[in-house]
This record gives C-alpha cells, sequence and structure tokens, in this order.
C-alpha cells in the first residue's frame, strides 16, 4: 500500500502517529456471530484485541480494523495457556490472549486465535500496540547507546515476565533485563566488553555472542538457577551481532525473549549518521511451532502507531536483525528508497545497493540511506504475513 508523501510528520500540526479516523469499520462482516462451532468465540476475540468488522473466511480473518478498545487490567492477568513446549520435557507458562472486553476491567478467558487482519486503509493492518503506551516507550531500544565507556559493563538479569506485545495480546517472556529485546550493547573494535548475568528464573540460561571470541567465553554452559557468570570478551568484529540464550531447547528460548543486540563500532568512526536498530521477532501464540505475530523491538504495530523520525536529506543508518524462529527466512524492504547493504556491517564498502535484503536466522544487516523527500516512507518484511501480523512501520522524514 502506498503512502501519502504529502501527509503531515509527527511533531507538526498533524501528528502521524495519530490513528487516522478511517480505522473505524463498519461492523458489515459476515463471520457468523452465532457459529455454534466457535465462530463467536473468534470474533469476540478478535473485537477484543481490536479487530472490527471482520469476515472469517477459512479461518482467515479479512476487514478493516476499528477503533482500538481498552484492555483494561491485560498485564495483570492470571489466566493462561500452560503446556509443554520443545522436545527437552519442559512445562511452561504459554503465551496468554484475553477477552479485553471482560467486565470489570479484569482479564476474561483465554480464548485462542491469531491476532492476524487485512490492511487497514491508513497504516497496513489491524495490530496496535498496547493500549496507551506511549510514543517514548521503545526509544532505547530503538536507537543505540552511545558508545561510551559506561557502555562497555553490563549486569543483566535473567527475570521471567508477562508483557502485553500487542493490543489484548499478553505473552510470558524469560528476558535480559525485564524487556525483550534485551538492552543493545555497543563497543569499539578492541575494546574489552564484560557482561555479567545473573540466572533470576528457574530455568538454566546463559548468554551467548556472535562475533569473535574465546571459546571459553561462547556462552553454551548453562547457567543454573540463582547462579551468575561474567563473559570478557575482545569485541569484534566490527559490524552487528546478535546475542542470545543458547541454552536447549534453543528455539524456544529464543522465542519466549532471550535475545538483543550488539553494535561493534570500527576503529575509525563512521560517518556520523541517524541511527536506528530493528530486531524482528516472531511469537507463537498457541504453542504450536507457528508464529502468529511479529514484532520489531517487541512490540506488535509500534512504528505504525509512532514513525521513527529522522530529518529530510540526512545519513540514517539502520541495523536490522532477523531473531524469527519457527522461520526460514525474513526480509526487510523500505518502500520509496533504496539502501546501501553492508552485511553484518563489517564492510566498510556497500556489499549491494537494492531496497530488499533477505536474511536467515540470526543474520543481520547495516543499511544506509537519506530519505530526500518530507513523507512517510514505509518498511516491513517482504514476507507479507509477518507485515500484516505486526512487522510493519514508518520512517517519517521531517
Amino acid at each position: 500500500m502506498a503512502a501519502d508523501s504529502d501527509a503531515i510528520p509527527p511533531g507538526e500540526s498533524s501528528a502521524v502517529d495519530d490513528v487516522p479516523s478511517e480505522r473505524a469499520g463498519d461492523d458489515t462482516g459476515t463471520g457468523g456471530d452465532d457459529d455454534a462451532a466457535g465462530g463467536s468465540t473468534r470474533r469476540r476475540f478478535l473485537r477484543g484485541a481490536g479487530f472490527g468488522a471482520v469476515a472469517l473466511l477459512g479461518g482467515s480473518v479479512a476487514g478493516r480494523t476499528a477503533a482500538t478498545t481498552s484492555i483494561g487490567g491485560v498485564a495483570a492477568g492470571t489466566v493462561g495457556q500452560t503446556g509443554a513446549h520443545g522436545d527437552h520435557g519442559l512445562t511452561l507458562p504459554g503465551p496468554r490472549i484475553y477477552d479485553a472486553a471482560a467486565p470489570g476491567g479484569t482479564p476474561g478467558a483465554w480464548l485462542g486465535g491469531t491476532p492476524t487482519t487485512a490492511a487497514s486503509a491508513a497504516y497496513g493492518h489491524g495490530i496496535q500496540p498496547p493500549v496507551g503506551m506511549a510514543s517514548t516507550a521503545l526509544d532505547a531500544l530503538t536507537h543505540p547507546p552511545a558508545n561510551i565507556a559506561a557502555a562497555r559493563r553490563h549486569e543483566f538479569d535473567v527475570v521471567e515476565t508477562s508483557t502485553a506485545i500487542a493490543e489484548g495480546v499478553v505473552v510470558d517472556q524469560w528476558t535480559y533485563d525485564g524487556t525483550a529485546p534485551g538492552p543493545t550493547l555497543r563497543a569499539t573494535e578492541g575494546d574489552l566488553l564484560r557482561v555479567t548475568v545473573r540466572n533470576r528464573t528457574a530455568h538454566d540460561h546463559n548468554l551467548h555472542l556472535h562475533g569473535r571470541h574465546s571459546p571459553q567465553m561462547d556462552g553454551w554452559e548453562p547457567i543454573p538457577p540463582g547462579d551468575s557468570f561474567t563473559y570478557e570478551i575482545e569485541a569484534g568484529p566490527a559490524g552487528v551481532h546478535p546475542y542470545h540464550c543458547h541454552t536447549p531447547p534453543l528455539a524456544q528460548h529464543i522465542a519466549m525473549g532471550l535475545y538483543g543486540t550488539l553494535i561493534v563500532d570500527p576503529p575509525t568512526p563512521r560517518e556520523p549518521a541517524h541511527e536506528v536498530v530493528l530486531m524482528l521477532s516472531g511469537w507463537d501464540l498457541d504453542g504450536d511451532g507457528v508464529n502468529e505475530l511479529y514484532t520489531y523491538n517487541g512490540i506488535g504495530g509500534f512504528y505504525t502507531r509512532h514513525p521513527i523520525t529522522v530529518p529530510v536529506g540526512e545519513l540514517v543508518r539502520v541495523y536490522v536483525l532477523n531473531m524469527v524462529e519457527y522461520e526460514a527466512v525474513a526480509s526487510f524492504h523500505l518502500h520509496a528508497q533504496t539502501f546501501d547493504v553492508h552485511r553484518t556491517g563489517t564492510s566498510t564498502s556497500p556489499d549491494e545497493h537494492t531496497d530488499t535484503v533477505t536474511m536467515g536466522q540470526g543474520e543481520r544487516a547495516m543499511l544506509e540511506f537519506r530519505l530526500p523527500e518530507r513523507g512517510r516512507y514505509m518498511f516491513h518484511p517482504h514476507q507479507h504475513h509477518m507485515a500484516d501480523a505486526g512487522a510493519m512501520g514508518w520512517f517519517a522524514a521531517v
């Protein structure tokens, strides 16, 4: 779908992070509200999650989104799905989708279903960030920290959390310091980077840093509950690298939120730029090994509601990482502009110039571009089911 290049970007008289009135549905869907086989429950879930005027077509969802519905108290819910995950016999709390319309402002029963919908008229999909989430909520993840000495010493607590990752969707997560992704690390090539990890959960965890370092610090050994370990590496090579838990079952530990970004700057600094980190991840909401929701930096639809603002004509550097489990490939596509691709960020010269870059699991790239004209530039994976299910956003050039 095309963006209106004359739309007023955020910070001016009409902010792009306001939800347009066109989002209101007309409630003319043909989903069969009284379907005894469960159509009513699915419709009730969709409306509770902010999807109105839906038509249920063989399990898929079509229609335009309605105005968002309050999910009062969703983050404090106690009704959940519990099941066995992975192949190591662990029984873990599963992700939870609540009936956001439950009376009294408390979570209702777990309803199941998938929070996907066809494109809305103005913003690309029906996935919205949690109600009331501030436009600054992801600033610490969107914009990487300065490369200063304090950034090279970290202490992480691995903790379990229940987090709203989209409107009406709460998942149980394992996290580094309470967020998924975890904090962005930064150093210069050759610096000593020290990360102390304390395991505050009831399960084994650890931290594995991609890149080049001693095998004694590779992070595959488990850290038992209540224990800690300090990883010390010489940062390198220059580029962008993920870090993540490497405890079996590996896919599960990553899928539940144990990952983050490490930026290693070259000894000769790169050209100054407006820097952005976009880590793509998927969320299996019903424990079947298939993702139903996709997020950049952990929140579905966040950059749809709150576009990333950059100045017209100035250099933008985006660190894109693919941490989607259960799928072989993902990509990043920018509308209305092309970019230089530095694979893994290790090269000083671009590897190619394009508008779409494809990445396997754990792959990443550093992208550089300038937006020459005032307006909104859409970005999303070119796997459109991912874009439709939460992984779509905008750069707003102002």
